[in-house]
């Protein structure tokens, strides 16, 4: 079965089992790395990208639901890493590991694209389902924080 989907400003029809996870579609049919696969069971946030400016777990979502919509990678949110947040990452000295990160900033675009100015406390909400093993809540908070002032 082909579905289409627009990935990253591309049209595309894939050739895949409508349940298969968006993840393996992104990685293994397309080619992008940048999105990860963690946990599998739509829980640490290492896979989100956005669906149609929704944050999403790419692993539970299957390819179905993407039919017909935009999805935005990490590779998608911007060039040259020049979206607010990318740079503010950057800027701040998030990532130790970075396994984690780039759910963490496509979480973080999902919510300034909805909340420009976020408190503490949305901040917290939106980025409740993103685990960071090196546990930089304290920097990607700032880091919101930053953007929100840049953007």
């Amino acid at each position: 079965m082909t579905t289409t989907i627009t990935l990253n400003g591309k049209k595309l029809e894939i050739k895949a089992d409508p349940d298969t996870p968006l993840l393996w579609v992104i990685r293994d049919e397309v080619g992008l790395s940048g999105t990860k696969f963690s946990c599998g069971a739509g829980l640490c946030g290492a896979c989100t990208v956005h669906l149609d400016g929704e944050a999403v777990r790419s692993c539970i979502t299957p390819l179905a639901s993407a039919a017909g919509k935009k999805i935005t990678t990490i590779e998608g949110l911007s060039l040259n890493g020049e979206h607010p947040v990318q740079k503010a990452w950057v800027a701040l000295e998030v990532a130790q590991c970075g396994y984690c990160q780039s759910g963490q900033i496509m979480s973080a675009a999902a919510l300034l694209a909805h909340n420009s100015h976020p408190t503490d406390a949305d901040i917290d909400a939106a980025m409740s389902g993103n685990l960071c093993r090196c546990g930089t809540y304290n920097r990607i908070r700032a880091a919101i924080h930053h953007a929100a002032q840049k953007a």
